[in-house]
């Protein structure tokens, strides 16, 4: 599933990711974002969202810590190779671009982006798939 570097990246729900409503990753903010090689895929991590269902609202501090530490995201793209192997995925695929994704809490390397960051996550580095992160108890 080969994404060409200058299409517009779709995200399920902007609040998931961090994004407010009103921002979207256009095409020219996709064309910034690396496009992976080999068997990596970008990965956006989780963030909370900034009022807890309680009414309290969190520090920028806080919810950039715990977006660092998030085991949950969002693929954004995959590289070439991602899940190619047949002798290592005999069944297909683990994950596709667009679905959320659990992996080790600091796996992939880091890139900082404005607003948080990003993962390069090798392919073999998702532990499960996930329809909500928000199911998932995060804590840092």
């Amino acid at each position: 599933m080969e994404q060409s570097s200058t299409s517009k990246i779709k995200l399920p729900n902007k609040e998931l990711v961090g994004l407010k409503k009103e921002k979207d990753l256009t095409k020219e903010d996709s064309e910034k974002l690396p496009q992976p090689t080999g068997w990596r895929m970008l990965v956006l991590p989780f963030k909370m969202k900034e009022k807890t269902k309680g009414g309290l609202y969190m520090a920028e501090t806080t919810l950039e810590r715990q977006q660092v530490a998030s085991q949950c995201g969002l693929v954004l793209r995959m590289g070439p190779d991602c899940y190619k192997d047949k002798e290592r995925y005999p069944d297909g695929p683990w994950c596709k671009e667009g679905e959320w994704v659990m992996f080790a809490r600091y796996a992939g390397s880091r890139i900082k982006i404005e607003g948080g960051e990003i993962r390069l996550l090798n392919d073999d580095e998702v532990l499960a798939t996930i329809k909500n992160p928000e199911d998932i108890l995060h804590e840092y």
